[in-house]
């Protein structure tokens, strides 16, 4: 996976808080769905020929997705289920 498809998916970029040489140490991408539920990437020091793949965020066993699609797919089906939670709400 890309740096722009994760911008696609919607992901923000976040910097390490240190910096050598005016430039940031390490950075990665997040992406939260709602509070207690994000995906976070691998961080750009950590690929070492690697693509980017997308986690769950701070969960026991890693749960990885690689694919752009299968990623894509996975939030589609997570913004379908809010959506559904918020019709529930409003009957």
């Amino acid at each position: 996976m890309s740096e722009k498809d994760l911008l696609q998916l919607g992901f923000t970029k976040e910097d390490s808080s240190e910096f050598i040489d005016d430039e940031p140490d390490f950075y990665y991408y997040v992406k939260e769905i709602t509070n207690g539920l994000t995906f976070i990437t691998n961080s750009n020091d950590e690929m070492e020929g690697q693509d980017w793949y997308v986690e769950f965020f701070d969960t026991e066993v890693p749960i990885r997705y690689y694919d752009y699609s299968s990623v894509k797919m996975l939030f589609m089906l997570i913004d379908e289920g809010i959506v559904k939670n918020k019709l529930k709400d409003k009957i």
